[in-house]
């Protein structure tokens, strides 16, 4: 019974983290959009600042779409290799935006695709703090399912 509910708890700790990376990737997303149309925290504009408190969760939605798959075999090799370190996550979520934008690439919908090298590499960049903010929240104890608990004496 001890050993279920660690897993229970280890998958919402993979949860949380998950939605973590999705609203921390979504963010940095949204900052350098701003960033690239000429906002900056020096000269602030009331309806750009506004607008982050819902564009960011918005696109945190499209994120955790579309990241689903790759993010969730990132996870599991991470879970089963009990990797700790952020390096792995930070580049786990690289290999997750590469995924993504080779997807994107291979629809075939030109109105979809990702063309610029600037938005590829935002994408790619989006994804490494995706990653980082996921090791952040959640990463750093991969693993710890599989110990043994301590209650948990069976003959």
């Amino acid at each position: 019974m001890a050993r279920f509910i660690a897993y229970l708890v280890r998958f919402a700790a993979i949860l949380v983290g998950y939605v973590v990376a999705s609203l921390a990737a979504s963010a940095f997303l949204n900052i350098l959009v701003l960033a690239h149309l000429g906002y900056t925290p020096a000269s602030p504009e009331p309806t750009a600042t506004a607008s982050l408190y819902f564009s960011v969760p918005f696109v945190a939605l499209f994120v955790a779409y579309f990241a689903f798959m790759p993010a969730a075999v990132v996870i599991l090799i991470a879970e089963l290799l009990g990797r700790r370190d952020w390096l792995f996550y930070a580049l786990g979520g690289a290999v997750i935006a590469v995924v993504f934008l080779g997807f994107v690439h291979n629809i075939g919908d030109a109105n979809f695709d990702v063309t610029e090298t600037n938005a590829r590499l935002a994408v790619i960049g989006a994804g490494m703090v995706g990653g980082i903010f996921y090791w952040l929240s959640a990463g750093r104890w991969a693993g710890s399912w599989r110990r043994a608990p301590l209650l948990d004496a069976e003959p």
